[in-house]
């Protein structure tokens, strides 16, 4: 794609000077700001073409699965379905939605089939709040891509309802990670069994056959005496008649002990064999569920890499961020955990604004004393969750309720994170309790 994955969409009605391909819009629009269009309710559902480009990426990615974006995309874009990566087709995808053209078209087509139910449940919402709590039910559930979509295109939906099923999205994909190293255990533990249980068949298979051989020879034998002796009964030849019916009747006794031995050795191969089977689809199912959370991880992992690369140079610029300079100025923060490159962008962007910024790793290798010592001169403390353990955490929050100093938890250990907060509890200060329309941005956080 040639444009930023994280600008927002053109307002309808304005028309928009262009630009250069590759190149970022220019620090004067207003994209930290929704316009007043986006901010209000449609009358109608929206088309997947009028969604903010920066959507697509995510609602092509969740909503639709590969098979069924190479029958679509093959049919629209210069794409060769067979050889395609699964990335090439997401990309193509993402572009036809963009154009909004047939290929367009298609996806939304595509998209109201496979989740209609989900779109008639979502159409009895009857204000935003209503909207959001169904949205919340289906996290609960696990229902996430047909509520996704009805929501994505739901009358009512606005910028801020969008956001927060975005936000929730990507936080998602946070949990992948740690999920998909059980299941990669699990298969290499099935794996393993697999090969375990193949290798006993094959020596099940081999005794199996040559018993099954032996079988063959001694009923043969056996067959061969039965009907020589019969034939002595029968002319009469042999005196001892009890003695070679008891013969006969020793050798057909042994022959059905051979041929309950051979159906009990075959039953035991039967089960192994069903029970391999089982275990290799199950490994199959396995693979193709880690194959698509590992592209799946891929791609959100790129929307956010492009998202802090948007921040750390939109931190170069402070005259597009006034609000954000407003917000740092003469404010002492304390800021717990972290990763080391954040933290030195987050002291420029703190000091330039006219900020005081102290870091603390929680623990790790600064002194907990310290902490404690610094926490009753700050204005605010913030903690990325993700970056602290639960001991810190707690002691933290004790200290600062105990000093009465505000704290502020993050979701991630971001620039962008960072960035929306002190952005937003400013704009609160200010505000002091009027409502007001959501405050991030999907480019810069």
């Amino acid at each position: 794609m040639h444009t930023p994955p994280f600008r927002l969409a053109r307002t309808p009605g304005i028309v928009q000077p262009k630009e250069d391909a590759g190149t970022w819009p220019r620090t004067g629009d207003a994209c930290c700001q929704p316009a007043r269009p986006q901010l209000s309710s449609p009358r109608r559902r929206a088309r997947l073409a009028e969604l903010d480009p920066h959507l697509h990426c995510s609602v092509i990615g969740t909503c639709l699965t590969t098979h069924e974006l190479r029958k679509i995309v093959s049919k629209f874009a210069d794409v060769d379905r067979e050889h395609a990566s699964d990335l090439e087709i997401h990309h193509a995808a993402v572009e036809l939605a963009m154009d909004g053209g047939a290929g367009g078209k298609a996806l939304h087509k595509a998209l109201d089939e496979r989740y209609a139910g989900a779109i008639r449940r979502f159409d009895k919402a009857a204000d935003p709040e209503a909207l959001l709590a169904m949205w919340d039910e289906a996290l609960r559930n696990g229902d996430i891509p047909p509520a996704y979509w009805a929501l994505m295109t739901h009358p009512l939906a606005t910028i801020h309802e969008r956001q927060v099923a975005f936000g929730a999205l990507h936080m998602l994909s946070h949990l992948v990670g740690a999920a998909n190293r059980a299941d990669i255990r699990r298969l290499v533990a099935l794996e393993e069994e697999n090969a375990t249980l193949r290798d006993r068949i094959e020596r099940q298979q081999k005794r199996l056959h040559e018993m099954s051989h032996q079988r063959d020879a001694s009923i043969r034998e056996l067959s061969a005496q039965i009907a020589q002796l019969t034939a002595q009964l029968e002319r009469g030849s042999v005196s001892d008649e009890a003695g070679l019916q008891a013969e006969v009747a020793t050798l057909r006794d042994a022959l059905a002990a051979r041929d309950a031995r051979l159906a009990l050795h075959t039953s035991r191969r039967e089960a192994a064999e069903q029970r391999a089977a089982k275990e290799q689809e199950y490994a199959q199912a396995l693979r193709e569920s880690l194959d698509e959370a590992l592209a799946l991880l891929d791609i959100v992992q790129a929307e956010a890499s492009a998202m802090e690369r948007t921040m750390q140079h939109s931190a170069e610029a402070p005259d597009a961020h006034q609000a954000l300079l407003d917000a740092l100025g003469g404010k002492r923060i304390v800021y717990v955990g972290g990763r080391p490159g954040s933290n030195a962008a987050l002291r420029r962007i703190v000091e330039s604004a006219g900020g005081e910024l102290t870091l603390h790793d929680g623990g790790v290798e600064d002194r907990k004393g310290l902490l404690a010592a610094a926490l009753p001169r700050a204005d605010m403390v913030v903690f990325p969750v993700d970056c602290v353990d639960h001991d810190s955490m707690n002691m933290l929050k004790r200290v600062c309720e105990r000093h009465q100093v505000t704290y502020y938890p993050l979701r991630t250990a971001s620039i962008a994170s960072f960035v929306e907060l002190v952005t937003r509890a400013h704009v609160a200060s200010l505000a002091a309790g009027a409502p007001r329309a959501s405050r991030f941005c999907l480019r810069h956080g």
